[in-house]
């Protein structure tokens, strides 16, 4: 699967901020994705980064003056302004983003903003009292009716001691962004309930039974449908992941819980993708104490939890329905009686227990199998890249 930003030309703007060092893993990110990217400094950002960090990375020269007459570093901004895709601005200070606003061009980058015609997202990072000065927000305010992006800042301590609004997102969370705002509206107008994680059934105050679920494949899934328009609703059982973008987040614990919240969720939805690994059994009674260790062996009687997939399959009418089957053994048999008794369009499979596939890890190895009898085995794949690929499939039948 391609990446969005793969080949791409990408245009990484840094002013003088503290956060200035988060910019260099920012960049990390894009050349892992592929993307072509060149830097523009401002001189005060050198004050916190050393521009051979990024021309490393970039492997391009950067630029930091208009008037740069060594080799290619020349600013050429109507060169790069023509063939940039997009541009980040992070950190955006204070100081550029009045430049910008304002129209002002006595610099590289403030200059080169002004000629450029692609998406331009803006990153504020500066003191708290500053971003709320009413001048900074008037400048953001014509930034965004300008046509830009603006990433709002985290609230948290800050470089000066104070704590607030004014943190530079995290690089991840800008690359999420860069990518939802590139990426094809496909799924605009679709409403899409994804389930994910695992569910933990009550033993007593202290223990329950679970199972090794990350969450992270669900959470891939609602992020990608996310970035391309859908209007997601997240179900999820316990995990350490924090919410994606714009999704509705619905959090559970037990099997019970996660199935009267799919029950309520689904009727709305159109498409519905269930990557939960729900447990099949749960302990008949909860001891309302902590059980002691006085005996050498403990028998917990069990009982079926209620089959929420195939529940959502007798229900579900003219609606999509995705569901997972992680298995040990016997992939495509299982996944195949799978398909049919819970009524399904397509199973996504794979089998567990391999450092590259199955729960905990970033990485899947899946086949996918449709309704009309068909399948299609793919490589090891990021779990973005999976989740991509599943929405593709499931357009197709739209």
């Amino acid at each position: 699967m391609k990446s969005v930003i793969k080949n791409k030309n990408i245009v990484l703007g840094v002013s003088g901020g503290i956060a200035a060092y988060k910019s260099v893993e920012l960049l990390r990110l894009f050349i892992k994705e592929e993307a072509n990217v060149r830097v523009i400094m401002t001189k005060n950002a050198l004050e916190f980064v050393g521009r051979l960090t990024f021309e490393a990375l970039s492997r391009q020269p950067v630029s930091t003056d208009l008037f740069e007459k060594v080799g290619d570093a020349s600013i050429r901004h109507i060169d790069w302004a023509n063939e940039a895709d997009a541009v980040i601005i992070a950190p955006a200070t204070a100081n550029i983003i009045g430049k910008i606003a304002g129209g002002i061009a006595d610099d590289a980058l403030s200059t080169f903003i002004l000629a450029v015609t692609c998406p331009v997202i803006i990153c504020p990072s500066m003191n708290t009292n500053m971003f709320e000065t009413k001048a900074v927000r008037r400048n953001l305010d014509r930034l965004k009716s300008d046509g830009h992006f603006v990433i709002e800042p985290e609230s948290g301590e800050l470089a000066c001691g104070i704590t607030g609004p004014g943190r530079l997102p995290e690089p991840e969370d800008i690359l999420d962004r860069l990518l939802s705002y590139l990426s094809p509206k496909d799924m605009k107008g679709k409403r899409i309930l994804v389930t994910a994680g695992p569910t933990r059934e009550i033993i007593d105050p202290v223990r329950f039974i679970s199972n090794p679920s990350s969450g992270k494949m669900g959470f891939a899934v609602a992020r990608a449908a996310e970035q391309r328009g859908g209007d997601v609703i997240l179900i999820t059982g316990p995990t350490d992941l924090p919410d994606p973008h714009n999704v509705t987040v619905v959090r559970v614990g037990t099997a019970r819980e996660m199935a009267l919240a799919v029950f309520e969720q689904m009727k709305n939805s159109e498409i519905i993708i269930k990557t939960a690994a729900v447990s099949d059994y749960r302990p008949k009674e909860q001891a309302g104490q902590k059980i002691k260790k006085e005996k050498d062996e403990l028998v917990l009687l069990l009982e079926k939890t209620r089959d929420i997939l195939k529940e959502v399959g007798r229900r579900k009418e003219d609606r999509i329905l995705v569901g997972f089957a992680a298995e040990t053994e016997n992939l495509e048999q299982y996944a195949g009686i799978k398909l049919v008794e819970k009524n399904l369009d397509i199973v996504v499979g794979n089998l567990v227990g391999r450092s590259s596939s199955g729960f905990g890890t970033d990485t899947n190895k899946v086949t996918m199998f449709y309704k009309d009898g068909t399948k299609e085995v793919f490589p090891e794949l990021q779990k973005d890249d999976v989740a991509h690929i599943l929405l593709d499939r499931i357009l197709k039948k739209v």
